[in-house]
């Protein structure tokens, strides 16, 4: 699972925190600490979809898959089986 952690870390600093990670943990809500907005959920939706041959169903767009990096490595954990 760190691999997969490592990979959302990476993504998340180089597209929204413009290569700094200060302050970024792994619990660190997205949307509370203003990392992401709604349009960047969807562009991690399909970073998801896209590095991970992930489908992302519509009801599973919710925080607790999505708001930080151990939701989203457990979210991409539990999908892949």
């Amino acid at each position: 699972m760190s691999d997969i952690k490592t990979r959302i870390k990476t993504f998340i600093i180089e597209n929204y925190l413009f290569g700094d990670d200060e302050g970024l943990e792994e619990s660190t809500s997205f949307l509370d600490e203003g990392i992401i907005d709604s349009t960047g959920i969807l562009e991690l939706i399909d970073f998801i979809s896209e590095e991970f041959s992930i489908t992302v169903e519509d009801e599973e767009l919710i925080p607790e898959n999505l708001d930080s990096i151990n939701n989203v490595s457990a979210f991409i954990s539990s999908k892949a089986g």
